[in-house]
This record gives C-alpha cells, structure tokens and sequence, in this order.
C-alpha cells in the first residue's frame, strides 16, 4: 500500500477547472446538486471568485490532485440573513470513503466559526444517505424536509434541510 499525502487549502483561481470536472460529473450524473446543466469553466471561475473574503472555498488535494472540494456561500440575500451560510461538500468518486468529506467539512465548519457565523445551513437531495450521515458526525440536526420542490432526471425530489448552530 502506498501512502499518500492529503491537504486541505484555500481554493485559487488554478483549480476552477478540477472543481468543475468533480462538480460537473455530480450535475450529470447524480441528485448531490439539483443543478441541471453544467459550468463553464467562467461560471466556475466566477463561482469561485463570488465565495472569497468570509465566505470561502478549500480544496482537498491528494498526491497533487483536486479530488474534493466545500464552499460556505450566502443563505439568501436579505441582509438579516448574513449570520447563516449553506455550506456545500464534493468529492470525486475516485477519493469517496477515504474521510476527505470529513476533512472538508470540519475546515468548513471551523472557518464559519472564525468568520462569526452563526449557523450553517445544509440542502441535501434525496438519494444522498452519505451527505446526511456526514452532516449528523458533525452536530447537523434534520430542520425540515422540503417535498418535491426539485425535478432531475424525470422525477420529483424532496430536499432535507439540515442545520448547525454554531
């Protein structure tokens, strides 16, 4: 067995094309994002650029390779709502079950507290069992449920809406 070597960082502008092969696969191919078509490699790079300052985003990197990423981004937009942020964690299937989501989430976590944030929100799709069990490790409680307010893929989906006070 080899050892490999496993970092989480800030994300830069360099790795907008990783973050949108590993986001893309999930627009295609899964429920992990009730988003329908997938980024450029401007929207990603936008994407990014509209999430540094307090909120943020942070790559785990593997043997010199992206192979996940988390973001924290703005709840909603109304100013009353700036102490919640919706975190968002990815990982390439070819690094899942190897605790990268863990690691991206505890940094995630740790810089919405240094941030001063006040709770983070997480929206997960049905059909993600793993997303919410990774929440649940980390204090997540289950807010609600949201019944079909999403179609992908021809059908109906409800999204979990799970959160963490901080």
């Amino acid at each position: 067995m080899t050892d490999t070597s496993t970092t989480i960082r800030d994300a830069t502008s360099a790795d907008a094309g990783d973050m949108m092969r590993i986001y893309n696969r999930e627009v295609l191919e899964t429920t992990a994002t009730l988003d329908a078509e997938p980024r450029t490699i401007e929207e990603q790079t936008r994407w990014l650029m509209d999430r540094s300052g307090g909120h943020g985003v942070v790559v785990a990197e593997v043997d010199g390779v992206v192979a996940g990423f988390a973001s924290l981004s703005p709840f909603k937009d109304r100013a009353a709502y700036r102490p919640t942020v919706e975190n968002s964690v990815y990982v390439d299937p070819t690094f899942q079950r190897r605790g990268l989501g863990r690691l991206l989430m505890s940094e995630i976590i740790e810089r919405a507290r240094d941030h001063g944030f006040h709770s983070v929100i997480a929206r997960i799709a049905e059909g993600n069992p793993a997303s919410v069990a990774l929440h649940e490790h980390f204090g997540y409680r289950i807010v609600g449920i949201e019944r079909q307010v999403g179609r992908k893929f021809g059908r109906w989906i409800d999204v979990t809406e799970m959160q963490l006070m901080l």
